[in-house]
C-alpha cells in the first residue's frame, strides 16, 4: 500500500521547471499542469471540439449556450404572421403572440398546423405552462415535415426537457438529432448536449432504459454507465478501451465526449501528492473530514490496484505561512498539491509569482489567480453555484414570479445577489423580497410581504360599513407562483416553512439552498416536506463504498458529510488530471455534483435536485 506520511517544516531545496513551447491550447496553464506531472505531450491529444454553438436556433430564456438569432420565417401563406409572432416571442411577449396566433384559421394543413403548434408551445413555455408546452411540441413533432421545422422543434423540446429535469428524454432527442446532422460544428454541439444529459440521468433510470435499448442509443447509455465518482482515470481507461472495441461505429467512438479521449493517451499521474490542510486550529475538524474523505477514496483505489501514488499530509498550522508549507511540499518531491482550505491561504497561494507544482485548492480565491507557471485549480462547495441551479429548477417547473425570503447579513446578501442574477437570466421576475433578522419578526414580515395586513384591513372596513360581524379568512396576494427561501440554517428553514403555510402560502413551491439540510436524517425535517433543494450526490446515495469505509473507520467527523465528498472529489480530480486537458469540455460525474471547469480553472459543480418527502430527502 502506498505510504502516507505527515510532514513537518524543514529546509527547502530549489526546484525549477520549464514550460513546453509546443503547447497551444485555450488554457495554457492547465496544459502546463499536464506537462509538469507527466501526463504526456499535448501534440497527441484528441482533437478538441469547437466552441459551443446551438445545433439550430431557438430562443428560450435561460438556454445555455446562448442562442443565435433565428432564421427568417418559412415560406408560407402566413409568413408575415409567423414573423410577427416570432418577434414577439423573442421579446418575451407571449400574451401578444398567443393573440396573434388566434388569427390563423382553425383548420390548417398539417405542415401549417405544425408551425402553429411550434409557436404555441414556445409561448406556453414562456408563460410557465410547461406541461402544455411539452405536450404541444410532442404533437408538432409528429406532423412537421420541413427539416428546418423538425430541427427547431427538437431544439426547443430538448431545452424544455432539460429544464424540467427530464434528462433521459433530452438525451434521446439530442442523440436522435445528432444522427441527422452533418455539420461538424453542430455535431460537436449535439455531442456535448447528449453527454451532459446522459450524465444527469439517475443510475436507476439509466439502467432501466438500457435494458430495452438497441443500436447507438444502447451504446450511449453503456458509455455513460462507465463514468462514476469512484472510477480512477486508470480504471476508466481500461473500460473505455473495451467500450470502443464493442462500439467501433458509434458516433462517440471518433471523439469521446467530456474529455474522456485524453484518458486514452499515454500519461502518468503524480507520483507524490501533498495535502496542505489546517489540521490544527479552528478549521481542524473540517480539515480532518476532507482528509478522511480523500484517504477513503485513495485506499479503495489502492485495493483495486489503481494507484501507486505516495501521499504526504502537511499541517499548514505548523508553518508561519502557507507559502512555506507549499515550498516544503515541493522540496519533498510533491508533484501535485491539494489545498489549502481557508480562503486567506488560498488567496496567498494563488498570488505566488512562481508556482512550480500545480495546485487543487479547496476554496475559491477572492481574485483570479496568477496562472503563470503551474495551474491553480479551485474546487469548493461555493453555495453560489447552487443559486443558478435553483433558478433553473424553478423556471423549469413553471415558476415565473417569485418571492425571495432571505436572512440578513453578508451571506444572505451574497446568495441573494447570485440568485437574483440567475433568476433574471432565466426570464423570471422577483415580485418581492423579505429580509429577516430576529425570529420575533418572521411572522409579521411574512404577513406584510404577502399583503395579509391589507386583506385584514379591508375586512375591518367591510365590518365597519355593514355594522355587523362577518366571517373572514385573510387572502394573500395572488401574483406569486413560487418562493426562494434562503435561510442560514436547518432550524430557520423548519420554522419558516410552517409559517408560510400558516400565512396561506403553503401551496407555493419552495426552493432552498442545501444548507437547509443538516446532511443526516432528522425527524424534524417533516416540517420541510415539499421543499426542493440541489444536494450533493454523496448525500443522495452516490459512491456507497467510500461512505461505508468512512462509517466503518469511526473517524468522528460524521457531522461533515459534505466535506467528506469534497475530499473524495479532490482525489477524483487528481486521478483524472489527463481528462482536464479538455478544458471547458471536460465533464466528470463527481461526489459533489457534475463537475466542469471555467476558463479561470474554477471547478463548477451541478448538484442533484432533491425534495423533502415524509421527512426524508429524496432525489428527483
Amino acid at each position: 500500500m502506498p505510504a502516507v506520511t505527515r510532514s513537518t517544516p524543514r529546509q527547502t531545496r530549489k526546484h525549477t521547471m520549464t514550460r513546453d513551447p509546443r503547447v497551444r491550447q485555450p488554457l495554457p496553464s492547465l496544459l502546463c499542469l499536464a506537462l509538469l506531472i507527466g501526463l504526456g505531450g499535448c501534440g497527441s491529444a484528441p482533437e478538441q471540439p469547437a466552441p459551443d454553438t446551438q445545433a439550430a436556433p431557438v430562443a428560450v430564456p435561460g438556454a445555455k449556450p446562448e442562442t443565435p438569432p433565428p432564421p427568417a420565417a418559412p415560406p408560407s401563406p402566413h409568413a408575415a404572421l409567423h414573423a410577427r409572432v416570432e418577434s414577439l416571442l423573442l421579446a418575451g411577449e407571449w400574451p401578444q403572440a398567443q393573440l396573434a396566433l388566434r388569427q390563423l384559421p382553425d383548420a390548417l394543413p398539417a405542415p401549417e398546423q405544425a408551425w402553429r403548434d411550434y409557436y404555441l408551445g414556445w409561448s406556453k413555455w414562456l408563460q410557465g405552462e410547461v406541461v402544455d408546452a411539452a405536450s404541444i411540441l410532442d404533437r408538432a413533432a409528429t406532423t412537421a415535415t420541413a427539416p428546418r421545422l423538425q430541427q427547431r422543434i427538437s431544439n426547443l423540446a430538448r431545452q424544455i426537457a432539460t429544464r424540467r429535469g427530464e434528462h433521459l428524454k433530452a438525451a434521446q432527442l439530442a442523440a436522435a438529432q445528432l444522427e441527422l446532422t452533418r455539420s461538424p460544428e453542430k455535431r460537436l454541439a449535439l455531442m456535448r448536449e447528449t453527454w451532459r444529459s446522459l450524465l444527469r440521468i439517475p443510475a436507476q433510470d439509466r439502467q432501466q432504459a438500457e435494458a430495452g435499448a438497441t443500436g447507438h442509443w444502447r451504446g450511449w447509455l453503456s458509455l455513460a454507465a462507465l463514468d462514476r465518482p469512484d472510477r480512477s482515470g486508470q480504471a476508466l481507461q481500461e473500460e473505455l478501451t473495451a467500450w470502443l472495441a464493442q462500439h467501433p461505429q458509434h458516433p462517440a467512438a471518433a471523439a469521446l465526449p467530456g474529455g474522456l479521449g485524453f484518458l486514452l493517451q499515454p500519461h502518468a499521474g503524480p507520483r507524490q501528492v501533498a495535502l496542505l490542510l489546517p489540521l490544527s486550529g479552528e478549521l481542524a475538524a473540517a480539515a480532518r473530514a476532507i482528509r478522511n474523505g480523500y484517504l477513503a477514496q485513495h485506499y479503495l483505489a489502492t485495493l483495486e490496484g489503481g494507484t501507486a501514488t505516495r501521499i504526504r499530509i502537511i499541517d499548514t498550522g505548523d508553518f508561519k505561512d502557507v507559502e512555506s508549507a507549499y515550498r516544503q511540499a515541493v522540496a519533498g518531491g510533491a508533484e501535485l498539491v491539494i489545498g489549502p482550505l481557508d480562503r486567506g491561504a488560498v488567496d496567498r497561494l494563488a498570488g505566488l509569482s512562481q508556482r512550480p507544482v500545480p495546485v487543487i485548492a479547496l476554496n475559491r480565491a477572492s481574485e483570479p489567480p496568477n496562472q503563470v507557471g503551474a495551474a491553480f485549480l479551485q474546487l469548493s462547495l461555493a453555495p453560489e453555484d447552487e443559486m443558478q441551479q435553483l433558478a433553473a429548477q424553478a423556471f423549469g417547473s413553471g415558476a415565473r414570479r417569485a418571492l425571495l425570503v432571505r436572512a440578513a447579513g453578508e451571506r444572505g446578501a451574497r446568495l441573494s445577489e447570485a440568485l437574483t442574477a440567475a433568476w433574471r437570466a432565466e426570464g423570471g421576475v422577483l415580485a418581492d423580497t423579505l429580509t429577516y433578522s430576529s425570529p420575533e419578526a418572521w411572522s409579521e414580515g411574512l404577513k406584510t410581504v404577502l399583503h395579509l395586513q391589507a386583506s385584514e384591513q379591508r375586512a375591518r372596513e367591510v365590518r365597519a360599513m355593514l355594522a355587523t360581524g362577518i366571517e373572514f379568512s385573510p387572502r394573500r396576494r395572488q401574483d406569486l407562483d413560487s418562493v426562494f427561501l434562503l435561510t442560514s440554517s436547518p432550524q430557520e428553514a423548519r420554522s419558516l416553512r410552517p409559517l408560510l403555510s400558516f400565512h396561506y402560502a403553503g401551496n407555493l413551491p419552495i426552493y432552498a439552498p442545501s444548507s437547509v439540510y443538516s446532511g443526516s436524517p432528522d425527524n424534524r425535517d417533516r416540517d420541510l416536506d415539499g421543499v426542493q433543494i440541489a444536494e450533493l450526490p454523496w448525500l443522495l446515495g452516490a459512491n456507497p463504498a467510500a461512505r461505508v469505509a468512512l462509517t466503518a473507520g469511526s473517524t468522528g467527523d460524521e457531522h461533515y458529510p459534505r466535506l467528506h465528498a469534497l475530499g473524495a472529489d479532490a482525489w477524483l480530480l487528481q486521478s483524472r488530471l489527463a481528462q482536464l486537458q479538455a478544458g471547458p469540455d471536460a465533464l466528470i460525474r463527481g461526489n459533489t455534483g457534475l463537475l466542469s471547469m471555467d476558463p479561470e480553472l474554477r471547478v463548477l459543480r451541478e448538484a442533484r435536485p432533491a425534495t423533502f418527502d415524509g421527512g426524508d430527502l429524496k432525489p428527483r
